[in-house]
């Protein structure tokens, strides 16, 4: 089982450098606790949720728990109300929020025609602002059907994919079933940068018009990791039966500060 090393507690205590930033560790879930995720960091969505997407979000073990020093989130094909296919989608929405910082995910995805798992953040304030004046920002989006492209966005009230407007690229690995890899963004008051593993491939820039419907990321936010089975994206090519039961894989979540290097 992974267990926190004493690479990790010195990487705690000491600032990673990069260039011009330095990082240091204010949050983690090492998923090191066997059995179900800890009821104090994440909240689970349950039910039919969004995107015409053909799963029931569940809270059941075999659907999501912790084993062997990892978050396994799997997808099954099997009869429940009324649906056809089970997954999870946990949250940490009225547990922990996000204001600019550094952060990271270790995971390693399914694949197969229906898979659509992500890495994703909402405004915290989704319930009285609504989607999508409350932002997100889509750190990790990746699709069965073409499993090798990872995909970085942002939404807005003004960019959107549902006005066809919506600000994102996307970058290609051949590895990310077969292995792990880290998804992660660097988010400033002036932008955010999208990186697969430490490799920049997107970023978003503050236009400081003062104006959310353009850049809502000046609020806190919270992190949601999921599965989704089908959907109008994750469905596009139809779902392949014989992949279930299908696991996605987070070795851990991490976030840091970001500060500039002394000179």
């Amino acid at each position: 089982m992974k267990s926190l090393s004493l690479y990790l507690l010195f990487f705690c205590m000491i600032p990673l450098t990069s260039k011009s930033q330095s990082y240091n560790l204010l949050w983690s879930e090492e998923f090191n606790t066997p059995g179900s995720v800890n009821p104090e960091k994440w909240a689970f969505e349950e039910g039919y949720i969004r995107n015409d997407e053909k799963q029931f979000y569940t809270k059941n073990l075999e659907n999501c728990r912790i084993e062997n020093g990892q978050l396994v989130i799997e997808a099954r094909k099997e009869a429940y109300k009324n649906f056809k296919y089970t997954s999870a989608s946990i949250t940490t929405q009225n547990k922990k929020e996000f204001l600019y910082g550094r952060i990271e995910v270790r995971a390693k995805l399914p694949t197969g025609k229906g898979a659509w798992p992500a890495i994703w953040m909402l405004g915290t304030n989704i319930d009285k602002s609504g989607w999508p004046l409350c932002g997100e920002i889509d750190i990790m989006e990746n699709v069965g059907f073409d499993p090798h492209k990872v995909h970085g966005n942002i939404h807005t009230k003004s960019y959107n994919h549902t006005l066809g407007t919506n600000k994102g690229n996307s970058t290609i690995d051949s590895t990310l079933s077969n292995s792990f890899h880290v998804y992660s963004i660097n988010w400033t008051p002036e932008k955010i940068d999208f990186f697969l593993d430490d490799k920049l491939y997107f970023s978003f820039t503050n236009d400081n018009k003062g104006d959310i419907t353009t850049w809502p990321f000046s609020k806190p936010h919270y992190l949601i990791l999921n599965l989704a089975i089908g959907g109008f994206w994750g469905g596009k090519e139809g779902i392949d039966d014989s992949i279930f039961p299908h696991q996605y894989l987070i070795d851990y979540v991490r976030y840091y500060s970001i500060s500039d290097e002394k000179k």
